[in-house]
């Protein structure tokens, strides 16, 4: 600021002492160099200077020093910035043998104030307030979440916020400052989730970030699923006791495929609503030298060795291509910034150190904010580890589960888990879940019944989920249509133990002859105890057909073969 003596005054009293001064003044300030907030104070002392001159006269100090950060509130200042004096202030005083005025409040700290008495430009804060990479934060979701929006547009119409949307059905493990702002419902963002092209189907482990992929895209957000044609040749260590076995192009090419039309039953890959890409496009012409060079140095090994996905792996071994990974995957980061302007990655928790490595990278080198958010990694009431089956893994491919033993593997989970997975697997309205809540006992059936149908539906269609509960309940229930019953042809007469073998209600004949010892297999509601026991065609009913069952929960049609 710059003070000119004899001209019109152009505020009034001191903010600091209330009084008018002796001689008026004017303070002018420059825009260019101007911080902004303006903090005044002053002084009745007398100088030595002053005292050999006239009568009385009055110092000032004008003290400019307060930087408003852009779109922060004033409770996000330092305490020395507030309205008081700066270190540098006190030290001129000093140096001027005086005593350094006390810290005192000032009626210009406020931004509001100073934007009436100054206009705008005087709190517009420097740029390398924005453009300086700052270390993201995690938040917990347990940890009382900020309001959807500084926006008070949804809260007045009761619009949820994607964010909120994810929250409430329990998505939320963790996640970046400024992620609940992003996913506000005006200002879609673009975010992705990767999947490793490891088989040619995904299965119900792969279910929360996809289904979190549809709540975001119908949120109005837009998804890129991005399948690891490149990274899936080193395979993610995260979670892994062992390195991954290698495949070749063309198995990828395979998996890639197989993976995209399952995607496509839960969310909209056509143009302009989502889209599918492969980092190979980016990875495999990447020269080894020069990434070293350009992103190497960016990283530190001290701070990789802590990351939870090598901690796991280094007493049992590590190669350094599966090392690696964690530069990989922040490089995709990088680069779907760069040609998608995607702004947030989600994945699972195990995925938390990967992830902030991308952030770390983007905010380095494109200066740009970007988030992450993670999934709790999901596990049954019993501890078991989601996506699992007395027979082997519930892949999402018709072909290896069909549409009955899917329906079947919900209806039959634990009961302390159908709340959870209404929110986390279906699309039905919260006020409905919250009524399917409400269900004990034996009525607790019809939730089931709900959660297998709905995710059923979404996979498989809803034709193919009506048949598979008709086929439950004449399994089950008896009533509904025998013949949607999972039906297994085969010639008679046959041994019970080679049916139970070849149908897969047992891994094997080894295993069918320990369900008859236990006495967990039937055949048309009877009990057999002798491994040797023969079915004959004579045993078929009205329809040509028996029922062959192991434990209370596997049913099988047989037929003759045509």
């Amino acid at each position: 600021p710059v003070f000119t003596r004899g001209q019109k005054a152009s505020k009034g009293a001191c903010g600091r002492c209330k009084r008018l001064p002796d001689f008026p003044i004017q303070i002018k300030i420059s825009v260019k160099k101007a911080p902004s907030s303006i903090i005044g104070c002053c002084s009745m002392e007398k100088t030595n200077n002053f005292r050999r001159k006239s009568s009385r006269v009055f110092s000032v100090f004008a003290l400019v020093s307060a930087v408003v950060v852009a779109m922060q509130g004033f409770h996000r200042f330092p305490a020395s910035l507030r309205g008081l004096t700066t270190s540098r202030s006190v030290m001129g005083a000093k140096s001027l043998g005086r005593r350094p005025l006390k810290a005192s409040p000032s009626p210009l700290a406020c931004p509001k104030r100073i934007s009436q008495a100054y206009g705008s430009s005087a709190i517009k804060a420097p740029h390398s307030q924005f453009s300086r990479p700052v270390a993201p934060t995690r938040v917990f979701s347990s940890v009382a979440v900020p309001p959807v929006s500084a926006g008070e547009d949804a809260d007045e119409v009761g619009v949820k916020s994607a964010f909120d949307v994810l929250k409430e059905r329990g998505y939320i493990k963790e996640y970046t400052e400024g992620v609940p702002d992003m996913l506000l419902k005006e200002k879609p963002v673009t975010f992705y989730v990767g999947f490793d092209p490891t088989a040619d189907s995904l299965h119900i482990g792969s279910l929360v970030p996809i289904m979190a992929m549809a709540q975001l895209q119908r949120n109005g957000h837009k998804p890129i699923a991005l399948v690891g044609g490149g990274t899936g040749m080193i395979g993610d260590p995260s979670g892994k006791e062992e390195a991954r076995q290698m495949m070749t192009k063309e198995t990828i090419e395979k998996n890639k495929a197989g993976i995209r039309k399952q995607l496509e039953k839960f969310i909209d890959l056509s143009e302009g609503k989502g889209m599918m890409v492969d980092n190979g496009d980016w990875l495999l012409d990447l020269k080894y030298i020069d990434f070293l060079r350009d992103y190497g140095s960016l990283f530190s090994v001290n701070v990789m060795l802590t990351k939870a996905s090598v901690k796991s792996r280094l007493e049992r071994g590590m190669s350094f291509l599966e090392f690696n990974y964690q530069l990989l995957q922040a490089y995709d980061f990088l680069e779907l910034n760069r040609r998608y302007n995607c702004k947030l990655q989600i994945g699972g928790d195990d995925q938390w150190g990967n992830i902030v490595g991308g952030i770390d990278l983007v905010r380095r080198l494109e200066e740009k904010q970007v988030g992450a958010l993670t999934f709790p990694l999901l596990t049954t009431a019993t501890g078991a580890k989601m996506g699992k089956s007395a027979s082997g893994a519930v892949w999402l491919d018709g072909e290896k589960v069909s549409p009955y033993d899917y329906f079947q593997y919900w209806v039959n989970v634990d009961d302390r888990d159908v709340s959870r997975f209404l929110k986390l697997f279906t699309f039905l309205d919260m006020e409905k879940i919250e009524e399917l809540d409400k269900l004990e006992g034996a009525d607790l059936r019809q939730a089931k019944q709900i959660l297998a149908l709905e995710a059923t539906a979404i996979l498989h269609g809803r034709e193919a989920a009506e048949e598979a509960l008709k086929g439950a309940q004449a399994a089950f229930g008896g009533s509904g249509d025998a013949s949607l019953m999972p039906t297994f042809e085969t010639d008679f007469p046959k041994n019970v133990v080679a049916l139970l073998a070849d149908s897969g209600l047992c891994s094997s004949k080894a295993d069918a002859k320990r369900s008859i010892a236990g006495g967990a297999v039937r055949v048309n509601g009877e009990k057999v105890s002798d491994p040797a026991f023969t079915l004959e065609e004579s045993m078929l009913d009205d329809s040509a057909a028996l029922v062959l069952q192991r434990g209370k929960k596997n049913k099988l049609r047989v037929t003759k073969v045509a």
